[in-house]
């Protein structure tokens, strides 16, 4: 399913997205990608760490010049730093350190950054998990009684089928936490009898897959 260029003005975007887009060799295209690629999560993080060093001086009072950086803080240093149990945070010190340049942040500031870096990945897993719960609606997967195809559903057609769910991409693959809070949010969605139905499983190469069954299914119709 290809939903990257989806939008919707119910869509919880901020000054941060608009910044993005802006700056984007795309303005005003792939909104939802934009919410939810891992493409994107890490660069979000970094508007967002660049506005309290502005106005909150937690880098001191010269706002280090790597946060002027687009795509600087890419989304594997964001997980690294997120997924963090360290009791210093060490993790947390070495990316600002590596990647930013900036030395001997404060724990507080450490602390902080990770706070970041959930808010912005619980908020791209929700967004992504109310994408499938859509589409578990749109084909009558979702438990719920109506019409689909034009058919009633009945008790006995509801009964709950199992559904697996492909996800390509290094976001759901290296990001445990962006995996756990996308599950935890399909089962607020549906409740947990009907979300215990639904499965997700990690694709690789989902793209070349997906081209392959359309090339196959032509070539069938084609030959008919």
């Amino acid at each position: 399913m290809e939903w990257g260029n989806f939008w919707s003005g119910h869509l919880p975007r901020t000054r941060y997205d608009d910044y993005l887009d802006a700056d984007s060799l795309n303005a005003g295209d792939q909104g939802f990608e934009k919410l939810v690629s891992g493409m994107y999560l890490g660069d979000i993080v970094r508007r967002v760490i660049l506005r309290m060093a502005e106005e909150s001086n937690i880098f001191g009072d010269v706002t280090p010049s790597s946060l002027f950086d687009p795509f600087i803080l890419r989304t594997p240093f964001l997980s690294a730093m997120h997924q963090d149990e360290s009791a210093d945070l060490r993790e947390v010190g070495r990316v600002m350190k590596d990647v930013l340049g900036i030395s001997n942040v404060p724990f507080k500031v450490r602390r902080l950054i990770v706070e970041v870096c959930d808010l912005v990945t619980k908020r791209a897993a929700r967004l992504a998990a109310g994408g499938i719960v859509g589409i578990l609606k749109k084909i009558g997967r979702d438990g719920a009684p109506g019409v689909v195809g034009g058919r009633v559903k009945s008790d006995a057609t509801n009964k709950m089928k199992r559904t697996v769910i492909a996800i390509d991409g290094g976001l759901y693959e290296h990001y445990p936490k962006f995996g756990n809070y996308l599950q935890l949010a399909i089962v607020e969605l549906l409740g947990e009898e009907i979300a215990q139905h639904i499965v997700i499983k990690l694709s690789n190469d989902g793209s070349g897959i997906g081209a392959s069954l359309i090339a196959a299914s032509h070539s069938i119709y084609a030959d008919n």
